[in-house]
């Protein structure tokens, strides 16, 4: 089955990280074959080009120039006139009100995968809401909800995003990662990895440790680059927040990195307390994935990942509670390796990339059983 893959493709979080681990897990389901066509540049098309996939590139769709949004829906309608696809899937709801409507006018089964939380207020998903698709992936249950407020009666299935087992770290590796980010052997690291995006939770977190200045040994690596204007600015008042903490000297603002399973592996908690809810949480399950105890608050899809074998879920926007979750795990490591033990299989229970992406192949077969009934 030829599926195309249709995204925008302008960022780097984690739509773009299962869409290339789509690409890298081909073999776990030969039956599907993934291909992408992406609206814009970024750098998840080098990644998916990295990983072997074929990407086609669409012109980029600019609400605010309805040219652009014309001109990339005829570059898609060519390309699926001109080449056969099965199944064509959209992901989010920008790409998919972009683009749903022009699929459809090609005749190719039409797939909406749920990545965020959706309100049905945002214009973007308004305009989605005007393209009934054939079938809906969430990636949670937790994205069930916001479907429903779009499409009422669409179909759809839970597919979790498919991420494989990293590779274990010797104790050289992970020192040399630990040694390049001005940490020592000893120190237990705590690690935020993801966008400059103020709903994860970046500010709670340097408060927490804040009021953690006193205890001893502990180091924070932030990894995430700027990948927009407005996270320029945003970085610098993390830093200065850090500053007037008093924690400046013990905060690695890491910046972008292509190397998040050694990074990942080589700290010792994951942290990221999200002060909205996000629909799943991929960071939470490849953190889990390398080994380490998640620390998040008790909102949307991370609820459905952290458990009390693996982590620990605080109330949404508690620094104080922060605080204390994370100085159990510094002060106590016999519990930081009990919850560190049980994380590598929690992770492969909830995204082995075989279970899910065989899932997701009988979910599409099964679109053309629906169709002949109907």
């Amino acid at each position: 089955m030829r599926v195309l893959h249709v995204y925008g493709g302008s960022l780097f979080g984690g739509i773009e990280s299962m869409l290339v681990t789509l690409a890298r897990e081909q073999n776990a389901c030969p039956p599907l074959r993934h291909e992408f066509a992406l609206s814009g540049d970024g750098l998840v098309g080098p990644a998916l080009a990295a990983a072997g996939a074929l990407v086609h590139p669409l012109p980029l769709a600019r609400a605010s120039r309805p040219h652009s949004v014309w001109r990339a829906r005829r570059a898609l309608i060519q390309l699926l006139h001109t080449q056969h696809f099965d199944r064509v899937i959209c992901h989010a709801a920008w790409p998919y009100a972009v683009f749903g409507r022009a699929a459809r006018r090609c005749g190719v089964p039409l797939v909406l995968w749920v990545h965020n939380d959706m309100t049905g207020a945002h214009w973007t998903e308004r305009w989605a809401g005007r393209t009934v698709p054939d079938l809906a992936i969430c990636n949670s249950q937790y994205s069930v909800g916001g479907l429903r407020l779009l499409f009422a009666h669409v179909p759809f299935i839970v597919i979790r995003p498919p991420l494989p087992m990293p590779r274990l770290l010797s104790s050289g590796e992970r020192s040399l990662v630990r040694e390049e980010l001005a940490t020592p052997d000893a120190a237990v690291v705590v690690v935020m990895a993801g966008r400059l995006d103020a709903l994860k939770g970046h500010a709670i977190l340097l408060d927490a440790l804040g009021a953690l200045r006193d205890l001893p040994g502990w180091i924070l690596w932030q990894v995430g680059g700027v990948q927009r204007p407005s996270e320029q600015e945003y970085l610098a008042s993390l830093r200065a927040r850090a500053q007037r903490l008093g924690i400046a000297e013990r905060v690695r603002f890491a910046g972008q990195r292509a190397d998040m399973p050694p990074v990942l592996a080589s700290a010792d908690i994951q942290c990221q307390p999200n002060t909205g809810p996000e629909s799943f949480g991929l960071a939470f399950v490849e953190a889990l994935a390398a080994g380490l105890p998640v620390v998040s608050t008790r909102l949307g899809g991370a609820i459905e990942i952290v458990d009390d074998s693996c982590g620990m879920l605080v109330p949404p926007g508690d620094s104080a509670a922060l605080a204390e979750a994370l100085r159990e795990l510094i002060t106590n490591p016999t519990r930081r390796l009990a919850l560190a033990q049980a994380a590598p299989d929690r992770a492969r229970r909830l995204c082995d990339p075989s279970v899910q992406l065989y899932t997701l192949h009988r979910a599409l077969t099964a679109m053309n059983n629906r169709q002949d009934a109907t």
